[in-house]
């Protein structure tokens, strides 16, 4: 008999990543409860009652509805925010941090639940300076970084190192002539800081001279290493300049991985590294909500099967 316990997949209604996972949770007969919590309360809906056993109480999408005490696993992937455009700014302000901390206060304390991952936890690990700092504690190489809002100080840096990038500590999208943009990672030098550094903070890193990049994909216990072979600084700028491989991580990668992991209480990490003409693999950054699928197609390497044996929780 199948277990009727659902995955709620928590998401935006237009993430092809999470259609792929939900096919193959259908595939394989488990309840599946997809939901944008940004939809909330036009389209969703909740009722929870705090009790002696924990949360229990009904969870309601215009085609499903779960039962909070018997919710398998949660995949937390990127739903939009809370939005109140009816009311005005002060109303607005306050529907929005009712719903952040009554829903999302709700959806993080499922009991028994495993969560791939803890909201919580994604925003933790979100944090760039945390991260790196987790990532030395790990025993990874990490590239000399400064974080800083002192043009004087980021001066300073750039003439230490040879050469040098900036990179943005988070990365909004920007409308330019209504088309979408980030701020991309740039080499800079002396002559590119001025007192405008001091509006914000900002973080320069010594760039490493690499033959390649890698990203890790580590979900649940299995680890996924595909080498990335380009003449880009970012390769996430042009895709159809990449060359994939998969790769075996040397050996003292693995276990700083799960100790990364662990530090977090991540269960899904996307791992980025770049290696250097030495062949040493150099930690850039682990994105906790990472994109990771297109790599299968492209590689073979059996992804969606772990991940969604992860969240039916065989392993």
């Amino acid at each position: 008999m199948s277990d009727p316990r659902p995955v709620l997949v928590v998401t935006s209604l237009h993430d092809p990543t999470a259609d792929v996972v939900i096919r193959e949770l259908h595939d394989r007969d488990i309840p599946v409860v997809r939901l944008d919590s940004g939809q909330f309360p036009a389209s969703l809906s909740v009722e929870a009652e705090i009790t002696e056993h924990g949360i229990q109480g009904r969870l309601h999408t215009p085609s499903r509805s779960a039962d909070l005490a018997h919710v398998r696993a949660l995949y937390y992937r990127r739903p939009t925010g809370f939005a109140f455009p009816h009311l005005s700014d002060q109303d607005e302000r306050f529907a929005i941090t009712q719903a952040r901390y009554g829903l999302g206060g709700v959806l993080a304390a499922l009991p028994g639940c495993l969560y791939v991952n803890h909201p919580h936890r994604i925003g933790d690990a979100e944090f760039k300076p945390a991260g790196l700092a987790a990532a030395v504690e790990a025993g990874f190489l990490v590239p000399p970084t400064l974080i800083t809002s002192s043009p004087d100080a980021a001066k300073a840096f750039v003439k230490r190192h040879d050469s040098v990038i900036y990179k943005p500590l988070w990365n909004p999208v920007y409308l330019m002539d209504g088309v979408s943009s980030v701020v991309k990672i740039a080499e800079v030098g002396t002559a590119d800081i001025d007192e405008s550094v001091a509006g914000t903070a900002h973080m320069f890193q010594r760039r490493i001279r690499k033959s390649a990049d890698v990203r890790v994909t580590v979900i649940g216990d299995k680890t996924f290493c595909v080498r990335i072979d380009s003449a880009l600084l970012d390769w996430r700028t042009d895709y159809s300049q990449l060359r994939y491989t998969p790769v075996e991580p040397p050996p003292q990668i693995e276990p700083a991985l799960h100790h990364y992991m662990h530090h977090f209480g991540l269960v899904f990490g996307a791992f980025d590294f770049c290696i250097d003409e030495d062949g040493q693999w150099w930690f850039l950054e682990c994105n906790p909500s990472g994109q990771w699928y297109w790599l299968e197609p492209e590689t073979g390497l059996p992804m969606r099967a772990a991940l969604v044996d992860l969240l039916e929780r065989k392993t």
